[in-house]
């Protein structure tokens, strides 16, 4: 299979398979080196080869569930192999980097359809289809085929459906609130002054809506984007296998100038201790990102993908997704202190204002997580542990007993809330194991 490769709408190369293990990138010999597809291929005559797909087109494609389900039913059509989906999904490609069959228009959406013929069903997702009819400029297209709806998704996971410009999620059975709790996280993150994605929660609380922010100040030009999974050459699959110490050797090796480099590093710092304050469990490479209109002009993409994962059962025991000099706890003690000053360049007195700023923030967002959990019923529960689960990450970020940081004990207190309902993890099936053998 032969696809082509635009930068922002323009031909810049082709990518063939012949037999879906050796996959070739190579560059037309116009192209100007501003025109690079990945910031690990710069433009040269020499092709770029891969034993799988290079790992910015991997970054493409869809994950879990959704993968599965467009190996099934794209399979028989065009194929199942990554390059073979790629065809169908890369012209909905994140950043200014899209892929296309031979005679495809690369501007056009690869799968059109009603956005009625998806969205409809039960009085939740009314609200889902309102707010996508309101939001989505171009409707649903791309990465979630007609086949799929959100109530299939939320069967399975996370459920999100791209547009031009927004990324919509709806909530799911095994994550109740989340569409809440993630919005209420990147509020947190907004008002510590970091940089964050918009986003926006329907009336019902059942579906969050993420402004893309993959685009240059016209609004209407592409950055490049590439997350640190595609960076560090892991599949998605390998996501959580690495470490912060790996992230910030690969931005200093792609980010060549050093004022960008350490404003880099200084942001990476933010997201490392509000990972810690709101207890995101799934802070791993593809929720980290580099945006660049060119090799000089790189910066750390905002906060998105945050939120207070280990409120939910299946969720709750789990560690940091990455480790900080070796260490996978919520209390990382001096570890986290020395990683800030050694790797990102942030000294003690200024680790300490940022733990204030993100505690601050934390308080004053405390309020909307109490109204919420009274105004939706499906969020009660989920708005506690939120509350205990920041308590706990605000008390995380004293990396000195010396420093004073508040508390959210009293905030709790005056919510009135009922006792935790205990946790209770999904059971696990185990497969192919005979109802013949004896317990363990």
């Amino acid at each position: 299979m032969k696809l082509h490769v635009f930068v922002c709408d323009k031909p810049v190369a082709t990518l063939e398979s012949v037999d879906g293990f050796r996959h070739v990138m190579s560059y037309h010999p116009e192209v100007e080196p501003r025109q690079f597809v990945s910031l690990l291929m710069p433009v040269r005559t020499e092709s770029y080869v891969y034993p799988d797909l290079h790992p910015l087109f991997r970054m493409n494609l869809p994950e879990g569930f959704l993968l599965s389900v467009l190996q099934e039913q794209l399979g028989p059509q065009v194929g199942a192999s990554p390059i073979s989906l790629l065809s169908v999904v890369g012209r909905n490609a994140i950043g200014r980097v899209k892929v296309a069959a031979p005679g495809a228009d690369p501007t056009q959406p690869p799968v059109p359809f009603e956005l009625a013929s998806i969205l409809r069903g039960d009085n939740s997702e009314a609200a889902f289809i309102d707010l996508v009819r309101r939001h989505a400029v171009s409707g649903v297209s791309g990465v979630v085929p007609k086949f799929l709806s959100p109530a299939t998704l939320a069967q399975h996971g996370k459920g999100t459906l791209a547009t031009d410009r927004h990324i919509i999620k709806g909530t799911t059975s095994r994550l109740p609130g989340v569409a809440l709790n993630e919005h209420l996280c990147m509020e947190v993150a907004r008002r510590a002054g970091i940089p964050t994605a918009e986003t926006e929660v329907s009336e019902d609380g059942q579906a969050l809506v993420v402004h893309r922010f993959d685009f240059e100040s016209d609004g209407v030009t592409r950055k490049g984007m590439e997350d640190l999974c595609s960076l560090l050459s892991l599949r998605p699959e390998e996501k959580y296998q690495s470490t912060w110490e790996r992230v910030v050797g690969r931005i200093k090796d792609v980010v060549p100038d050093a004022a960008q480099q350490n404003a880099a590093l200084s942001r990476l710092a933010d997201l490392l201790l509000l990972t810690y304050a709101l207890r995101n469990a799934d802070c791993h490479t593809k929720n980290i990102a580099l945006l660049y209109s060119s090799r000089e002009s790189v910066t750390l993409a905002p906060v998105y993908d945050m939120l207070t994962i280990t409120v939910y059962d299946d969720y709750a025991r789990n560690p940091p997704g990455m480790s900080v000099e070796g260490r996978s706890s919520w209390m990382p003690g001096k570890a986290l202190e020395r990683f800030l000053q050694t790797r990102c360049g942030v000294m003690p007195a200024q680790a300490r204002e940022r733990a204030e700023r993100i505690c601050q923030a934390i308080v004053e967002v405390t309020p909307g997580v109490v109204e919420a959990a009274g105004r939706y019923p499906g969020f009660r529960e989920t708005g506690k542990r939120m509350l205990h689960a920041w308590n706990d990450g605000m008390n995380s970020l004293r990396l000195q007993k010396t420093w004073s940081l508040p508390s959210l004990n009293l905030a709790i207190a005056e919510a009135r809330f009922s006792d935790l309902k205990p946790m209770v993890p999904t059971p696990r099936v185990k497969i192919g194991r005979s109802p013949l053998l004896g317990k363990r």
